[in-house]
């Protein structure tokens, strides 16, 4: 009679603590509810990457000093470093140096530990080719620089929406036809 007695004790605290659970998680959907939906219009409009963003490789072949520090760094031995060794100054040269960015996790374990800080972190995130051999980028188009998302005139920034947490987001909604200044 006792062990059915702490068997259902055992039982209803397990309801009760499961519809605590359900009850939490339902006033989050309710929470939620209350909100106006933010939508970015990708093409047209695009939202400034964070300063920590890992987007695209930059490379500079003058700083390269063929360590290949970066290859050994790497999760999965991506970037292929061609060098050979000029015995007259006894020192490696640069032949060419790639990323495949098709296969690249973006980790940025090769930026970190390159002691030469040839490599950086670009905020260039539009990496879509029609062809995966595209991806592979040699040092020339490592070395070019992308121009910035808050540069370019012909798109509209939003740049201070970094986060959709609770509070007053204004000026960039009143263009929509939504009130200028709203609360989440």
């Amino acid at each position: 009679m006792f062990s059915m007695a702490s068997g259902f004790g055992n039982y209803s605290q397990q309801a009760v603590r499961a519809a605590k659970y359900i009850g939490q998680g339902f006033m989050v959907t309710l929470d939620h509810m209350n909100r106006l939906p933010i939508t970015i219009q990708y093409p047209y409009d695009k939202l400034i990457p964070s300063e920590r963003f890992r987007g695209r490789i930059h490379f500079e072949f003058d700083k390269c000093i063929a360590c290949e520090v970066c290859v050994r760094v790497c999760p999965i031995n991506l970037p292929v470093v061609d060098w050979e060794l000029r015995r007259t100054i006894r020192k490696k040269q640069l032949n060419s140096y790639s990323i495949d960015f098709g296969t690249c996790i973006f980790c940025g374990n090769c930026v970190e530990y390159c002691p030469t800080n040839c490599l950086s972190m670009t905020e260039e995130y539009e990496l879509s080719t029609c062809d995966r051999h595209g991806l592979n980028y040699d040092q020339t188009a490592l070395g070019r620089l992308p121009g910035s998302v808050a540069a370019d005139g012909t798109i509209k920034t939003v740049p201070n929406l970094t986060s959709l947490s609770k509070g007053v987001i204004e000026g960039y909604f009143g263009s929509r036809g939504i009130t200028n200044s709203w609360t989440l």
